[in-house]
């Protein structure tokens, strides 16, 4: 490999969302270790068709059958540097797979090592290939991911995945994940228990967080408009118009794409966004930021490992492309009716990336919510959320605005806690 393709893999992957917000590890050379390791665990491993899992064996069958998708795959797997290349062909590619859906992500208690996100890194190079960028926009190959990673999502929620809580050196509950985690804050169902009583890796990852931490703001004001999850400011937008693109870091929005194309659409135009990024550390629950009906709750499926091409190459499948995401991602859409007309409607939007395959809403269409009270959660990984609000609802955001341009280096801001006032 020539000196100028590593220096320009190098800085693409510096500059990457993934890289800043932990996604993958701070150092470039743990991803390829990672790999290195993958591949030493599958040799020992028999092939996929020996026990594949029905999501895999079904991606299997699609590329099989389907000469495009197949041309596509093989190419991005061929397209990778030789010199970081791990997964040599398709059948590779499925052991890699099937053996990522039956395993918990590893805790490591070293940031510039940690690698908590094993199908953004098993495609951290397909993803920098040409063919990588196509095959990943194909609608039966994304189908066929996002039936794999709720596959996974479903081994994360059983009891089959507490192997990883423990207070070992690659255990949740160690010291080291302790005091990242921050989990003095959450609640423990049973310190004393094996796993922590925890039911799953993913109840362990959704955990509550304690009672009197995370108190609503003037919860009998309704000009104050909170914040629904923790987190940092990736941007605000005001004066948001249907078609119009607006840019961060070269990431479009779209109003008619985040909504997509719901009945309430209109509402909505000249009004405003505000997003904001949960990394893996945040606590993944949501919550109202206003009280009042809840007028529709549904998940738009999405693209889960596709990039905005504007914002240049994104090793780590999407975590950097917020915006872009925000319109073409797996999303949440929750839309509650203030009883105030001055604040009118208001659209809670989570958005999952790459391996957060489930966005869970838990209130229903006609339910009524106050301010604060839970709405919905985030299985394992990191995430996006956006509020959008109707013109002129809001008078002015109490949260800085992020400056930096960075998602990383946002403003933070805390679930229940004030983040806007209306007129």
């Amino acid at each position: 490999m020539s000196e100028e393709l590593e220096r320009t893999l190098e800085a693409r992957y510096q500059r990457s969302f993934g890289r800043l917000a932990g996604y993958l590890p701070k150092h470039r050379p743990a991803v390829d270790a990672w790999l290195g390791r993958l591949r030493t665990t599958l040799a020992g491993r028999p092939a996929p068709h020996a026990s594949p899992s029905p999501s895999v064996a079904a991606l299997a069958l699609l590329i099989e059958r389907d000469g495009i998708v197949r041309m596509y795959v093989t190419e991005m797997i061929n397209q990778v540097p030789p010199k970081h290349k791990t997964i040599e062909n398709i059948p590779e590619l499925l052991a890699a797979l099937n053996h990522i859906v039956q395993t918990a992500p590893l805790y490591n208690r070293n940031p510039a090592d940690q690698v908590f996100f094993p199908v953004s890194a098993l495609f951290t190079y397909m993803m920098m290939t040409p063919a990588g960028e196509a095959a990943f926009r194909l609608p039966p190959f994304n189908d066929a991911l996002r039936a794999i990673l709720q596959e996974w999502c479903g081994f994360l929620d059983s009891p089959q995945s507490r192997y990883v809580l423990h207070e070992g050196p690659e255990g949740w509950l160690s010291q080291p994940a302790y005091q990242q985690n921050q989990l003095f804050q959450f609640v423990i169902p049973d310190p004393a228990a094996p796993h922590g009583g925890f039911a799953s890796f993913n109840a362990y990852f959704h955990r509550e967080i304690k009672p009197g931490l995370r108190p609503v703001s003037a919860p009998d004001d309704r000009k104050v408009i909170v914040s629904a999850n923790d987190g940092t400011v990736v941007t605000i937008a005001r004066d948001v118009q249907p078609q119009a693109n607006f840019w961060l870091k070269g990431q479009p929005y779209s109003l008619l794409n985040m909504l997509a194309g719901s009945p309430f659409t209109e509402r909505f135009f000249g009004g405003d966004v505000f997003q904001s990024f949960l990394s893996g550390a945040d606590y993944h629950r949501w919550h109202a930021p206003i009280e009042g009906t809840v007028r529709s709750a549904e998940v738009v499926d999405g693209l889960m490992f596709s990039n905005a091409e504007s914002a240049g190459f994104d090793p780590t499948a999407a975590t950097y492309s917020q915006q872009y995401g925000a319109s073409v991602n797996t999303r949440g859409l929750v839309f509650i009716e203030s009883p105030d007309p001055a604040i009118g409607m208001v659209c809670v939007m989570p958005i999952g990336i790459t391996e957060i395959s489930s966005v869970r809403i838990t209130v229903q269409k006609d339910q009524v919510v106050r301010k604060g009270d839970e709405i919905g959660r985030f299985s394992y990984g990191g995430s996006s959320m956006c509020l959008v609000f109707q013109k002129g609802a809001i008078d002015r955001f109490t949260v800085p605005e992020n400056s930096s341009g960075n998602v990383d280096d946002g403003p933070p801001i805390f679930v229940n806690a004030e983040i806007a006032r209306t007129r």
